[in-house]
């Protein structure tokens, strides 16, 4: 049994038997308090979808946790930089109109959400060190198009079936 205190509660309550179903896991709360009950590994992944549900993350982009290829990372932006205006690399990171965020998603074939000085990533497991050393580069200054060109470059190729065995 795992107890995690939970700030969306709501959000939790109201998908508790999609979760309970897609994870495997009995879901209980009081109050705040939401407690998981399931076998171990059930209860890891359960975990995780609940820190992602509770980082801001829709449902259904949590629940992309429970493949084995899908990870979820948080990066706290104050690790990577000692300016102190947050707002100004908050702003960088999002975009004009959320575009730059927007277009990381998109490029790295992940979900990226940003709350307070904090960015959560749910992404395979393969582009999750692009994503973050393309975040990483972006709060230390670097121009936008410069890690989309990067993050381009680094973009698991296709595997392609020609049929021929």
């Amino acid at each position: 049994m795992i107890k995690i205190l939970s700030e969306q509660i709501g959000r939790i309550i109201k998908s508790k038997k999609r979760l309970e179903e897609t994870l495997n896991l009995k879901i209980t709360n009081r109050g705040k308090e939401v407690s998981i009950v399931g076998s171990p590994e059930d209860e890891y992944i359960g975990q995780k979808v609940i820190d992602a549900i509770n980082f801001g993350f829709l449902t259904s982009t949590a629940l992309l946790i429970k493949t084995e290829e899908n990870v979820f990372e948080i990066l706290d932006i104050k690790n990577y930089t000692k300016r102190k205006d947050m707002k100004t690399i908050r702003g960088r990171l999002i975009g004009t109109g959320g575009r730059t965020l927007k277009t990381l998603t998109d490029l790295s074939n992940s979900h990226v959400e940003l709350k307070d000085n904090q960015l959560g990533i749910i992404a395979p497991a393969e582009n999750i060190e692009a994503i973050q050393n393309g975040i990483i580069l972006i709060i230390q200054g670097s121009k936008q198009t410069n890690i989309y060109s990067f993050l381009e470059k680094n973009r698991p190729k296709p595997v392609e079936d020609l049929g021929l065995k």
